[in-house]
């Protein structure tokens, strides 16, 4: 990477989680600058306004977040396993998740869908790549004759996908980490009755 290249990654790095604890509206550009140790002048000179940087930390977050379940479903050696390893993330790390402010999906959502319009097709996407890694996932289970051939995997990708987000908003919004656990049986019941052959 170039200079300007390593600098831009930095501010994306060190704004993400900002954005995703305080929220996209609320963080202002002193709190980037604060923790960038950057001028105005810097950070505008890599982005064009705060919803550029907005945008690019939200896909950082997302990403980061992407990268290491779509690594534990590669380890996996079948699709239940797979499933039960990415709630199984959530429940391992919770300490990790609400450190970073919960899922960024999730709070990013919330201010796109009510008014930061700039921000949904961003969200959308992002929730489309996610529901669809699962879909494939159950999917690859229906190749192997692991899990029932005439069961939707979209559908059953959507769901699997609510009751984790769901639980992370529970757990965050109680300051409970057993809202993970809940979702992870929810889930292993769902696998194990509805799904496996």
């Amino acid at each position: 990477m170039t200079k300007a290249e390593r600098t831009r990654q930095f501010i994306i790095e060190k704004s993400a989680p900002i954005f995703n604890i305080k929220g996209y509206e609320s963080t202002s550009l002193s709190d980037i600058q604060e923790a960038t140790k950057l001028t105005k002048g810097a950070i505008y000179g890599n982005f064009s306004d705060k919803n550029e940087l907005a945008i690019a930390a939200y896909d950082y977050s997302c990403s980061s977040v992407m990268g290491r379940i779509s690594e534990i479903i590669k380890q996996s050696t079948s699709a239940k396993e797979a499933i039960l390893a990415y709630t199984n993330y959530y429940v391992q790390n919770w300490q990790f998740v609400f450190k970073r402010g919960g899922c960024p999906m999730l709070n990013a959502a919330v201010e796109a869908d009510d008014h930061l319009h700039y921000l949904r097709d961003t969200v959308r996407k992002s929730m489309n790549r996610f529901m669809k890694t699962l879909q494939q996932t159950i999917e690859e289970g229906q190749a192997r004759n692991e899990f029932k051939a005439d069961v939707n995997s979209e559908e059953y990708a959507a769901t699997i996908f609510t009751i984790m987000e769901g639980n992370i908003l529970l757990a965050k919004t109680m300051n409970d980490p057993k809202y993970f656990q809940l979702s992870a049986n929810r889930i292993k019941y769902i696998v194990e009755q509805e799904l496996v052959v």
